[in-house]
């Protein structure tokens, strides 16, 4: 007698009953899937809500829309830098100008200034003078970051440094406090 090569496997034979099985259990299993739902994905962020009395989509004041308060005489006052950021909390941006007369030789000093807008988006106008030109300094870095200005400036250590080569750098922070800008210059921020 002779084995056959693959062994009898009549047990393996489809049947009626075994499609009838198979269709139940792959409906059960679809009417279950059905019911037990995840539920829906919730990936949309909520939009944080707008200060009171702010307009939407403000944009910050133009420095090219003012006149700074600063002396040139025959040549234009130029505008060096500029940064934009809310500083008061009110919701509108702020802009901050680095302002220099246009001298057709040497460094002239800049004169940071702080500009703004009326809640009614009127002409931009200066609010605050954050560094006087008269006390001989450049700005080398303007930012404005978390509600505050950061600038880099350079001075002189004595009037017998020639103007040229400003020897003392400070690294200072102004920050909107009870009305007023409040300079911040921390103590290793300054070298000479």
């Amino acid at each position: 007698m002779q084995h056959p090569a693959v062994p009898d496997l009549s047990h393996t034979h489809t049947r009626p009953i075994h499609w009838v099985a198979t269709a139940t259990a792959l409906a059960a299993v679809v009417a279950l899937s059905s019911v037990l739902q995840p539920d829906a994905a919730t990936a949309a962020q909520t939009a944080a809500p707008a200060p009171k009395n702010a307009p939407a989509h403000t944009a910050p004041p133009d420095p090219a829309a003012v006149a700074f308060p600063l002396e040139c005489g025959p040549v234009e006052a130029v505008v060096q830098q500029k940064a934009s950021g809310d500083l008061d909390g009110d919701g509108r941006p702020e802009t901050v100008a680095v302002v220099h007369c246009d001298a057709p030789m040497g460094t002239p000093p800049d004169g940071v200034y702080v500009i703004t807008r009326d809640a009614d988006g009127g002409k931009p106008r200066v609010v605050a003078t954050l560094v006087n030109p008269r006390d001989r300094r450049t700005v080398t870095d303007l930012a404005v970051r978390g509600g505050a200005v950061h600038a880099t400036l350079l001075s002189y250590s004595s009037a017998d440094v020639p103007s040229c080569c400003p020897d003392v750098t400070d690294h200072v922070k102004w920050q909107w406090k009870n009305g007023t800008f409040v300079r911040d210059t921390p103590s290793q921020a300054r070298t000479v």
